[in-house]
């Protein structure tokens, strides 16, 4: 029978990262901002407030017997369902996972509170640190980001330049394109000039290609994110679909699986198929039985069918 987790999801096939553990270390949409792009809708939790959401005792042990059942992911990735600096022990679960695995550790955050000194300490423990910038100046920031009232757009910037020059590993920036708000000639200078300002290792681009909390966000064309990519410079990269792999995943799992997919995100049959290994007829199968069962239903974005769990 298969072991239910509370804080862990996956190894999942990740874009970015390869097989990726997820964590979750802060309930549900718990966000300093309300993206109008994010994928888990509005936020009914943000705050700017760091404390231990969720017990970091609790998620190691957790980890621990994940690790000791046997554990082949890439990355253990602290993200999830909202943002994972606001938890106070992220440093001292960074640290403990460091104590299970030798498995390399990421941390996905929007970065407004890299402006804090003791933010910046516990990211550097990690092995890789993705931050987001969408915008290159305030107005366009709160727009995109729709930050709590507390964030202040210069010093967000100032925390993830700060951070740069404390940290020695690897820090891969993602910004994130909506057409028509942050992709004309003056915006993407305003980013490029702050992106140069952070020096990341990589530049990663993404558009909404999958649903967000607005539905009225444009994606930007592969053409267009193509040119914005050449005038960022050599270290941009449009972030692609991931290849699929040799499915491990058994039949009596799948739908657990897909489930644990949806309960984070909206996804096409093309991205479950990525994220579990495995074929769309398997994929569609499976989504048909827990649409009958009303688990999931169907959305469309962009002319393209999508699936959420319900």
């Amino acid at each position: 029978m298969e072991k239910k987790y509370k804080y862990l999801f996956g190894p999942v096939a990740s874009r970015r990262l390869g097989t990726s553990l997820g964590v979750d270390i802060v309930p549900l949409k718990t966000c300093t901002q309300n993206c109008v792009y994010c994928q888990l809708g509005i936020s009914s939790q943000q705050t700017i407030e760091r404390k231990e959401y969720v017990p970091i005792d609790d998620v190691l042990s957790e980890l621990k017997q994940r690790i000791d059942d046997g554990l082949d992911a890439d990355y253990i990735t602290l993200s999830g369902s909202g943002e994972p600096t606001l938890n106070s022990g992220l440093g001292r679960l960074i640290d403990g996972i460091k104590e299970l695995t030798e498995t390399k550790v990421a941390v996905i955050t929007n970065g407004t509170l890299l402006s804090d000194p003791q933010v910046r300490r516990d990211c550097s423990r990690a092995d890789l640190v993705m931050p987001s910038l969408d915008a290159g100046d305030a107005a366009t920031f709160a727009k995109i980001n729709c930050p709590h009232a507390d964030l202040n757009f210069n010093s967000f910037v100032e925390g993830l330049c700060k951070f740069r020059n404390e940290y020695s590993a690897q820090i891969w920036l993602e910004v994130f394109f909506i057409d028509g708000i942050n992709t004309d000639d003056t915006s993407v200078d305003q980013i490029k000039a702050i992106v140069e300002r952070i020096a990341p290792d990589r530049v990663q681009l993404n558009t909404a290609v999958r649903p967000g909390a607005d539905g009225t966000v444009g994606m930007v064309s592969a053409d267009k994110l193509t040119q914005i990519a050449k005038k960022l410079g050599q270290k941009a990269e449009i972030i692609a679909n991931f290849s699929k792999l040799i499915s491990k995943t058994p039949m009596s799992d799948t739908k657990s699986q897909i489930l644990a997919i949806l309960e984070r995100r909206p996804c096409d049959i093309t991205g479950i198929c990525d994220g579990l290994g495995i074929e769309s007829q398997q994929v569609q199968e499976n989504l048909n039985y827990l649409e009958q069962a009303g688990l999931v239903e169907k959305i469309l974005k962009n002319n393209a069918e999508f699936f959420i769990k319900k």
